[in-house]
């Protein structure tokens, strides 16, 4: 009786996860891979994205949030993750492998992050993947769709390899250079070692002044800013997010 029971929970707990409201598949395709298993090999080993699409086909809004669990991973590689609308213009919000230090980890429930995909939209997950140069082998990984991060609607699978042929290419560390500080009216913003830049400004109280995308070195106005400090943070994909302060003296 005890092994019927455990065999009918089970039976359950998986159930639970065939949403057929949900529909995930990869950025650009059409194909439902929901409750599947997506197999890349990585190009290098340098730092790369695989975006998927997360439909809400559920006929009701929902703020979902994303698990996600290493079931294997060789050591010394890292991921990282961005979530957020499919219209938002900085791609969500992203997570860095050093926020993401637990597992399984699960994206913030914060309204700050929270945002609301309605019938028929989608939300966009993008995973960034990094190898360990010198560390080939196979990782496993599984993303859940949640709303709170203990009911799991559904999910996919991703798996990585990373084979000896593969030819490892060095990347260029991200350097950010901000000057002039203290600033009056403008400040100039440089940066080398990635493509783009997510850039967020926060005030000292963390009310987030600004957001955009740099695709090139940048010049800011500053001069309607009040006095005080600032904080600077980018994100670049596959890169642990680095923080600058600005300080604006009028």
């Amino acid at each position: 009786m005890k092994a019927l029971f455990l065999s009918l929970l089970c039976t359950i707990s998986f159930a639970s996860l065939a949403q057929n409201n949900i529909v995930i598949h990869l950025d650009g395709q059409t194909n439902d891979i929901s409750g599947q298993t997506h197999t890349v090999v990585a190009p290098t080993s340098a730092s790369f994205d695989i975006p998927f699409d997360v439909i809400n086909n559920t006929g009701s809004a929902a703020q979902w949030r994303i698990t996600r669990k290493q079931l294997s991973v060789p050591v010394g590689w890292t991921d990282a993750l961005c979530w957020g609308h499919s219209t938002d213009p900085f791609g969500g919000t992203c997570y860095s492998s050093g926020q993401m230090n637990t597992n399984p980890w699960t994206s913030p429930g914060s309204q700050s992050v929270l945002f609301t995909i309605n019938d028929g939209e989608y939300g966009k997950m993008k995973i960034s993947i990094d190898p360990e140069d010198n560390t080939f082998g196979q990782a496993h990984y599984r993303f859940y769709i949640t709303p709170n991060g203990l009911t799991m609607l559904d999910s996919v699978d991703l798996v990585v390899d990373y084979v000896a042929a593969t030819k490892p290419t060095l990347k260029e560390e991200l350097s950010i250079t901000v000057a002039p500080n203290p600033s009056t009216e403008y400040v100039n913003i440089q940066f080398s070692g990635a493509d783009q830049l997510n850039l967020k400004m926060v005030d000292a109280l963390g009310n987030v002044i600004t957001r955009e995308v740099l695709t090139s070195n940048r010049k800011i106005n500053v001069s309607d800013l009040n006095s005080g400090v600032y904080f600077l943070v980018f994100e670049a994909s596959g890169s642990k997010s680095i923080t600058r302060k600005l300080v604006v003296r009028h």
